[in-house]
């Protein structure tokens, strides 16, 4: 049976930016020939998710810094886009930049469904191949986990689906970029 699964309510993001092209790789620290943040080593850009129900954004690296916003979703993909001591600067699908801790940040990939798209679904197919069957239809903002990409193609999943979507339709990995 086909279904549609519909977005949730996102506190803290109308979800209107298209993604940001960033070379493909990009989280692979040990191939990574960009930019690594000087407290993690880790490459700069990455994608993380949120820890937590209740995320502080703050204007600046220091808890003396005033909090900008407060992302109310854990699991959430972020973008890291610098990084200060133990703060890390952070961008969401909506394009809005804040600082937060690091340890209210996951390694555990996430990604929202082309949130770009207003009103345009996107297919979760049963394998990855265009051919094989549809087992859903996924509305811009429907929040999954993240496992394997293989630079076209994720496995995307959550309470109530799994399966496959195209790289490119993803807001949480970048182009191109394999996930193992």
């Amino acid at each position: 049976m086909l279904g549609t699964i519909l977005a949730g309510t996102l506190a803290a993001a109308s979800l209107v930016a298209p993604p940001v092209a960033i070379p493909a790789g990009a989280q692979d620290a040990a191939d990574a020939k960009g930019p690594v943040g000087r407290a993690s080593g880790l490459p700069i850009p990455r994608f993380l998710s949120l820890k937590a129900d209740k995320v502080n954004v703050r204007s600046g690296p220091t808890r003396d810094h005033a909090v900008a916003w407060v992302f109310t979703r854990a699991g959430l993909p972020v973008e890291v886009t610098a990084e200060f001591e133990t703060w890390r600067r952070i961008r969401d699908s909506d394009g809005s930049e804040g600082w937060v801790y690091h340890s209210m940040l996951s390694s555990r990939r996430t990604a929202l469904v082309s949130p770009w798209l207003k009103g345009e679904p996107t297919t979760l197919y049963a394998s990855a191949d265009k051919t094989s069957g549809v087992r859903a239809r996924l509305e811009p903002g429907v929040l999954g986990k993240v496992e394997h990409c293989d630079g076209k193609w994720c496995r995307f999943f959550d309470n109530g689906f799994d399966g496959y979507v195209e790289q490119e339709r993803l807001w949480g990995v970048y182009p191109g970029e394999k996930i193992d």
